[in-house]
């Protein structure tokens, strides 16, 4: 009896393992191909050449898109083991989810943390330089060239990695055990590494959502159709019909020896087209979707925003009274076995939509930074190295995503697989004052951009705007007609 009780559990287990793997195998295959469709919509068509070149631009494709659907699947990780959870408390002894247990939740965390660090150290680097390899001098050209010098400098990246890391440990922490630590590459150096580059993440994090959660409000202002409020929009669309015309005329008149004149009054030309498309969407527009939806919208994105505020503030509150606060502090029941949250399937319904909220406003802060102004996507005019660039920064800040929510009390989900073995994690110092860091600036940048009007306004009524003061948003309706009908330009 013994001996067939054994022969099961090893049926089961084998069983179980199988339908786990096929069951990640079919989420990363939804992901791959969800992502392969973004990135070929943002591609550039003329990247498509020929023989050689063609297969290293098709080789760093499918290393890009693999990319891509990781940092999706660490996006989705935290949500996932949110719902799951509840999920199993609600449906204890349902048949039809079985499947959905906490082995598979743990390894799904130590995939996207292994994935993580293979695209991130491995992959990505092996895509960028493979791309601009040309082979060494005095050999052979072809792909095996290429990928000869290719991996040589992905040995020198590791080799120059490595020092610069073992200088940090030296200053940080001149102890010879974690020197010799060091030696254990998979055990503790690549963790380490990640650990590092998850508190850049974060740190990134930290800079990119708080821009995004003011720029969110402008962002969807562009998107929706605005009320109309004292405006004609036949008067708006009629000057701007004339201006267009005039502008045609212009560009009929002129001789195609002057060459710097055309190209600017096409760029004009283009600029007032755009204008008036808009303003024929606004006037097509029902009332329902110009008086109910945008000011619901805007409602709903300052209620998101206030709550993720307020949560960080009692977040705050509880790491100065209580020590289990701490992303890693002592860990909670299992999975299935306690709700993580005070209102029950609706608070881990709003904490889901907090996170995305926060991943959605962390992404379009990050392109509204100038420093990254210039990673942009374009739709069929990104270059294959610029789409590599971008797939590593939404790694980094999709990896990031889970250890932000957990630090900042977004979400009490315990960090699980490598995730949660990150050292900072443990510093109370460091902890807090990123706490502290996120309330402030989120504040600040939503005090100034609730009073830029404002702002603008008093400098032009004191004359300090010819002094340029104040620095226009990037945001701001310059462009754009005023209540009285007439644009600002005119």
């Amino acid at each position: 009896m013994e001996g067939q009780d054994e022969v099961s559990a090893r049926e089961q287990h084998f069983h179980s393992q199988v339908r786990e793997s096929t069951i990640c195998f079919l989420l990363f295959a939804i992901l791959y191909v969800v992502s392969y469709f973004i990135i070929t919509r943002y591609k550039r068509k003329s990247d498509e050449q020929e023989d050689e070149d063609a297969i290293v631009n098709r080789i760093s494709l499918f290393l890009s898109t693999f990319t891509l659907a990781v940092s999706a699947g660490a996006v989705l990780l935290l949500p996932f083991s949110i719902i799951s959870n509840e999920i199993l408390l609600s449906f204890p002894q349902n048949y039809y989810i079985q499947w959905l247990n906490g082995s598979l939740i743990h390894g799904l965390w130590n995939l996207a943390s292994l994935f993580s660090n293979l695209c991130l150290f491995v992959l990505m680097p092996f895509a960028f330089f493979f791309l601009e390899s040309e082979g060494f001098a005095g050999l052979k050209k072809g792909i095996r060239a290429r990928i000869l010098e290719t991996l040589v400098m992905l040995v020198l990246l590791a080799l120059l990695i490595l020092g610069i890391v073992w200088v940090a440990l030296a200053l940080i922490d001149n102890d010879a055990a974690s020197m010799e630590s060091l030696y254990d590459l998979w055990e503790f150096y690549l963790p380490y590494l990640y650990s590092c580059i998850s508190l850049m993440g974060c740190l990134l994090l930290l800079l990119c959502t708080p821009v995004g959660l003011s720029r969110m409000f402008t962002v969807m202002g562009q998107l929706l159709v605005k009320p109309t409020i004292l405006e004609d929009l036949d008067e708006q669309i009629y000057i701007i019909t004339l201006e267009e015309e005039a502008l045609q005329r212009r560009l009929s008149g002129l001789s195609s020896s002057v060459e710097y004149n055309m190209m600017a009054l096409e760029q004009e030309l283009e600029n007032v087209k755009m204008l008036k498309a808009k303003l024929e969407r606004r006037k097509k527009a029902s009332a329902w979707e110009r008086n109910l939806v945008y000011p619901a919208v805007m409602v709903l994105l300052l209620i998101e925003t206030s709550i993720s505020v307020l949560l960080v503030a009692c977040n705050i509150l509880c790491l100065l009274v209580d020590e289990t606060a701490m992303p890693k502090g002592t860990r909670g029941p299992g999975i299935g076995n306690a709700s993580l949250s005070t209102f029950g399937f609706v608070g881990a319904a709003l904490e889901i939509i907090l996170i995305f909220y926060l991943m959605v406003s962390s992404v379009v802060g990050f392109y509204s930074l100038r420093f990254f102004g210039n990673f942009t996507p374009k739709k069929d005019d990104t270059t294959m190295t610029k789409i590599i660039g971008n797939c590593v920064s939404i790694l980094v800040l999709s990896s990031a995503l889970p250890v932000m929510s957990r630090t900042l009390g977004i979400t009490r989900f315990d960090l699980l697989g490598d995730f949660g073995r990150f050292n900072w994690l443990g510093n109370f110092y460091i902890v807090l004052s990123y706490n502290l860091l996120f309330a402030i600036v989120t504040t600040l940048c939503l005090v100034r951009k609730f009073t830029s009007a404002v702002r603008e306004e008093l400098f032009k009524a004191l004359g300090l705007h010819k002094l340029h003061l104040s620095n226009t948003s990037r945001d701001s309706e310059a462009t754009k007609p005023s209540a009285n009908g007439h644009q600002k330009a005119l």
